[in-house]
């Protein structure tokens, strides 16, 4: 855990992936309006691992939407990789989120009937890449998260958790700098949960890409370097992740070691 203290502080000297400045999301109007943000603002810097927690309603998965440029506020500044993506179009922030982010969600989201390197390829597809290209990578992805010998598999023939790693690669085809999950482990075993979380921490810590996770489990959670925690539209805490689970490097070390007979299939 000493090692994760002595990350933090490196993190913070790089340049912001996500600089968010009182941001307000409104659904409805009048009366029956709902506030869903009430004036959030948030600094996530290139290679951190976030996560966002809270209970139902409390803004969080608005807010994830917001990040992911799936929704724009309905005020507020949301600058992006530097680029201010709150005022743009649907057909703009479209292009935005092809090139800056990759999505993994609780429903892996596959194409039942396609195999698993025809599910990572999809986005390069959409992205204009030629055919020899993305076959290439497509297999070098899926080789990193631990399924070079599941290529050819259909998502009815794997896992839940081999279906969330084929997701997890197709988030990663078009190499964007920012990984965006939204509660990834809710469907899934403990086992499986285990190798989906290592597999975000070993992108997040060799390959230097910015994780965003939304869960309500506090044992997922442990699993980052942060935790943003929100209630009632508004951010109410921000720290590291020792100083909200002080317990979690040990838990961590502890599960891992538990694990350890069963990763083998994580990179097979």
């Amino acid at each position: 855990m000493a090692g994760a203290v002595m990350e933090e502080p490196n993190v913070r000297m790089k340049a912001p992936l996500i600089e968010v400045r009182n941001l307000t999301k409104v659904y409805g109007e009048g009366p029956s309006a709902v506030k869903a943000l009430r004036g959030v603002s948030l600094s996530i810097s290139c290679g951190e691992f976030v996560a966002i927690m809270g209970p139902s309603g409390s803004g969080k998965s608005t807010f994830m939407h917001l990040l992911g440029c799936l929704d724009r506020p309905t005020s507020g500044s949301y600058r992006l990789a530097g680029e201010e993506v709150s005022g743009l179009t649907g057909d703009q922030l479209a292009a935005v989120r092809s090139r800056q982010i990759g999505f993994v969600f609780q429903s892996f989201n596959l194409l039942s009937r396609t195999s698993a390197l025809e599910n990572v390829e999809l986005p390069m597809l959409y992205a204009g890449v030629g055919r020899e290209m993305r076959d290439k990578r497509a297999r070098e992805i899926l080789e990193e998260v631990g399924l070079g010998a599941r290529l050819d598999h259909r998502p009815n023939e794997l896992s839940g958790g081999q279906q969330q790693r084929v997701a997890i690669a197709r988030a990663l085809a078009n190499e964007a700098p920012l990984l965006m999950a939204d509660e990834p482990t809710g469907n899934l075993d403990s086992a499986s949960s285990v190798e989906i979380m290592t597999l975000f921490r070993h992108l997040n810590r060799d390959s230097g890409i910015t994780v965003v996770l939304v869960t309500h489990a506090t044992d997922i959670a442990a699993w980052s370097k942060r935790i943003v925690t929100f209630r009632d539209g508004t951010i109410t805490d921000d720290r590291p992740v020792h100083g909200v689970l002080p317990d979690s490097g040990h838990e961590l070390a502890s599960r891992q070691s538990s694990h350890n007979g069963s990763s083998e299939e994580v990179h097979s």
